[in-house]
């Protein structure tokens, strides 16, 4: 065989049934009192009984949650049976991904037959930080919300700071990402009117709609707003993802084990790749790890049918179409994380099953999903439908 067929036969075994999300709250909106855990676990229980399936792990991705393996706590939180272990991933914005990632590859390995993976989050909920006296950060009884991603920096606006360097640095303008933040909540509002969505989502908590979209969004309002970095002159609070409560699971199986228990298999995890970049500039890796994806599998951008990309921020629109021209009616079909939100430790898992839903629209075969996680590590996940 080439190198190339052996690296595309490297994931043969990995079936994606399918999964669930919730809707998508703001910060302080339908999920204000609700902990991380119990969001997680409303999901995490409705996957098992959507399939009739008792996983044999459960790997979840949080990012700003109370510490801890709260994986476990939100699989006792759903009921689940104490001898399912779970574990918990924190690469902050790329947690679920790479909990999917990562449970793909159990079961390639042999080492699994069947796992649910994804992620929660609660920015409503999330505690407050603060460094011990012995730490040389310390600086008395200040408190923090954002954790420290590179050494030396640690300021509550470094992702926005990285944004801003990023729109410098690629020479982005706001008048080049503007129509991706009208297109983005455009196609999200479509989707909610369509219902397109629906049958991945749980109604849960009292939520009836993700928050975040917005259907009436102009240009008269995108001209409007300001800044929101002192002295920026990119960064505002409609190209840049606002904070959001959400979770997202999807349910991975051997192929063994699907033919056994007659689960109908959506698609095929084919390959997964991490890739790290400057943590300053760190939208950019979402780009480096698809790139690092499509070299992996052995193919070109033009041979995928679908890209997902969690859109935290608009440059990272700008700087996929430069990278990869050609692809934006099968680019988010849905539209993204500028309408949507981004539960950090949900976001991937989200990305997949819209990924999966915008694969079956448009009939398409290959599809990539990529996530820019805070200091500078991307990560990706290729699938194949069936």
């Amino acid at each position: 065989h080439s190198k190339s067929d052996w690296r595309r036969a490297l994931m043969d075994k990995v079936c994606l049934i399918g999964g669930l999300r919730s809707y998508i709250g703001l910060t302080g909106g339908v999920y204000r009192h609700v902990p991380a855990e119990l969001l997680g676990a409303a999901v995490l229980k409705a996957v098992t009984e959507k399939y009739n399936v008792v996983p044999q792990q459960i790997i979840c991705g949080n990012g700003v949650g109370a510490g801890g393996n709260i994986a476990r706590l939100a699989a006792l939180e759903a009921g689940l049976p104490e001898s399912i272990p779970a574990v918990s991933v924190d690469v902050q914005c790329g947690s679920g991904l790479e909990a999917v990632a990562m449970a793909a590859a159990k079961i390639e390995a042999g080492e699994a037959d069947v796992i649910i993976a994804g992620g929660f989050e609660s920015t409503s909920t999330q505690p407050r930080r603060g460094y011990n006296a012995n730490h040389p950060d310390y600086k008395g009884e200040e408190t923090y919300s954002v954790a420290k991603f590179m050494p030396g920096i640690h300021r509550e606006t470094v992702m926005l700071e990285g944004a801003e360097l990023t729109a410098e640095r690629e020479h982005i303008s706001r008048a080049e990402s503007d129509p991706w933040v009208l297109r983005s909540h455009k196609l999200a509002a479509q989707a909610a009117a369509d219902g397109a969505l629906s049958d991945i989502i749980v109604p849960c908590f009292g939520a009836v709609r993700d928050e975040g979209i917005r259907p009436k969004m102009s240009q008269r309002l995108l001209d409007r707003l300001p800044c929101v970095l002192e002295g920026g002159r990119f960064t505002n609070a409609a190209n840049a993802c606002l904070t959001n409560d959400g979770a997202a699971f999807v349910l991975l199986a051997s192929e063994s084990y699907a033919k056994a228990h007659n689960l109908a298999v959506q698609a095929k995890v084919r390959h997964s790749a991490a890739a790290g970049g400057d943590p300053l500039v760190s939208p950019k890796s979402a780009i480096l790890a698809l790139n690092a994806l499509l070299q992996r599998a052995g193919l070109s951008h033009t041979q995928i049918d679908c890209f997902e990309l969690n859109e935290a921020f608009a440059v990272i629109h700008v700087m996929f179409s430069r990278t990869f021209p050609g692809h934006e009616d099968g680019y988010n079909v849905f539209g993204g994380a500028l309408a949507y939100g981004h539960p950090y430790g949900a976001s991937g898992a989200i990305i997949l099953l819209h990924l999966l839903k915008s694969l079956k629209k448009r009939g398409g075969r290959f599809g990539a999903a990529s996530v820019a996680a805070a200091g500078g590590v991307g990560t990706a996940l290729l699938i194949e439908r069936c």
